[in-house]
């Protein structure tokens, strides 16, 4: 992003590492908080994203973008490249109220910059179902945002075990493939994978 708001070239696979489990990834380092800071002035601040991603196409089928918990500049320009948008929420108080500005950020560049923006639906994630307090909030959620945005089947479990992922350097998949969280993911891909199975299904009738 930095050479794209210099104008300069970009190196072939600059940043990117291959990991063994056979995906490749762009880890974020303390430079990407100046980041914030260097587009509020930028040209076309809201795109420099998508300006980087359209130089990967037809390199990767898919490509996640996972994003800081705040609606910041950075978070903008991943909305502006993304196509779709899966809203991770814990079944916490706060977070869940911060879910209305979020999904009303969504409208906006929805509106402004990406019409192509879809709401795929809201994650439940690090859900402790040991408390009260969790299952009330998760119900909440479920009841308030259903009709309108699809809710996954799938939640999240809360589990030391995944804490410990960041530093094994290793996927829930290879640390711990028969844990809770492991099994939360295989689930929510199946999720993920009728939803994108439907929206083919729906175009190609559209077609006809």
């Amino acid at each position: 992003m930095g050479r794209i708001l210099m104008d300069k070239p970009l190196r072939p696979g600059e940043g990117i590492l291959h990991h063994p489990e056979g995906v490749d990834l762009m880890p974020a380092d303390i430079q990407l908080s100046g980041m914030e800071v260097s587009l509020v002035n930028a040209m076309s601040r809201e795109t420099i994203l998508r300006q980087y991603l359209d130089t990967l196409k037809g390199q990767y089928s898919h490509i996640l973008i996972d994003c800081q918990p705040s609606l910041g500049m950075l978070t903008v320009n991943a909305l502006a490249a993304a196509n779709r948008v899966i809203i991770p929420v814990q079944a916490e108080y706060l977070p869940a109220k911060g879910l209305e500005q979020l999904l009303q950020t969504v409208n906006k560049v929805k509106r402004q910059i990406n019409p192509k923006l879809q709401i795929d639906g809201i994650l439940l994630t690090m859900v402790d179902n040991r408390t009260n307090f969790a299952k009330e909030i998760a119900a909440l959620l479920r009841e308030t945002y259903g009709s309108k945005i699809k809710v996954f089947g799938t939640e999240i479990p809360h589990s030391v075990r995944a804490k410990e992922i960041s530093a094994e350097g290793k996927s829930i998949f290879a640390h711990d493939p028969n844990g809770k969280v492991a099994e939360g993911y295989k689930n929510l891909t199946q999720e993920v994978i009728k939803l994108e199975k439907q929206r083919e299904k729906s175009r190609a009738g559209s077609i006809r």
